[in-house]
């Protein structure tokens, strides 16, 4: 592989990272002109699905060569897949609604030591010395990150509450994603497991929107919402993996936690204090640490 070719993965794997990174700041203005969970995530994934349609379209007409359609059993995998999505979604913009970004985020970053459980759990794969060395920083990381060593901080339990259903669902994301129907293309996956997310969104904002949907959210905010957290970033992403891998990949994809906090710190004027920082480093090198290859020290 050329460096030019690895150089242009890494560019889009951390461009895809860095839309991501926007993703909490746009809600938290949008929560400030007084719109809804709701209608935040109704916004976002509608608008998603369209654009994913237009791009399935595009794509159909561009190939010459037929394109392998999802089988039905494809469809209600990813569908069954997508639901976490949806839920990651709602858990992570309800966090947003009761703590800070730059906290929010490195909640989310959780999971980090919760994909490990999983895969010990699911695929009986005892953790390696290194993993849980990794987990160890990123649990010191996130002491730091969240300012936990001042006393007088007062964290709505609520943030910390849906922060971390968040990141449970968003670790069944990723688990799932790599695992599901990966014969198709990635935009037919996307669209599906888009179209089980909203089934998630659609069910909440039914049972939780009490006064009339504010349709201006689509205009304001909800193109910006679609782009960054639906469009963009998986697109980038998909096309980057290949050509970085997934070791270099994840890496690259930390750019989020940073981009994160230093929007919301430029945008929003959140306080964002030195020890701050330095778990916020900390959880990047524990990401670094878990992806790259160490060889075995003898005992």
């Amino acid at each position: 592989m050329s460096k030019n070719s690895l150089l242009k993965g890494v560019f889009l794997v951390g461009l895809g990272a860095t839309s991501y990174g926007m993703l909490a700041t746009f809600v938290k203005l949008a929560y400030e002109e007084g719109f809804t969970t709701a209608e935040v995530t109704s916004s976002q994934f509608i608008l998603g699905i369209l654009g994913i349609l237009i791009i399935n379209t595009f794509q159909k007409f561009k190939n010459k060569e037929a394109v392998e359609k999802a089988t039905p059993k494809n469809i209600f995998h990813l569908m069954l897949a997508g639901t976490s999505l949806g839920m990651t979604s709602v858990f992570y913009y309800l966090c947003v609604k009761y703590i800070n970004v730059s906290i929010a985020i490195v909640l989310l970053m959780q999971t980090v030591w919760m994909g490990v459980l999983l895969e010990w759990f699911l695929e009986k794969r005892v953790p390696s010395k290194q993993k849980i060395i990794s987990v160890l920083i990123v649990l010191i990381g996130t002491f730091l990150a969240t300012n936990l060593l001042n006393n007088q901080l007062d964290i709505d339990w609520r943030g910390i509450l849906w922060g971390m259903l968040a990141a449970a669902s968003f670790t069944t994301t990723m688990f799932t994603a790599n695992k599901v129907a990966l014969g198709i293309s990635s935009a037919q996956r996307s669209l599906y497991m888009l179209l089980g997310g909203a089934i998630i969104v659609f069910g909440f904002g039914f049972f939780t929107q009490t006064t009339p949907f504010n349709f201006d959210i689509f205009l304001k905010w909800g193109i910006f919402l679609a782009l960054f957290g639906t469009i963009i970033p998986p697109l980038l992403m998909n096309a980057g993996f290949p050509i970085t891998g997934i070791g270099l990949g994840s890496i690259v994809s930390a750019l989020e936690l940073p981009v994160s906090v230093l929007m919301a710190f430029l945008i929003l004027n959140e306080v964002v204090i030195f020890s701050q920082w330095i778990g916020i480093i900390l959880i990047i090198i524990a990401i670094v640490i878990m992806n790259i290859q160490i060889p075995k020290l003898k005992n």
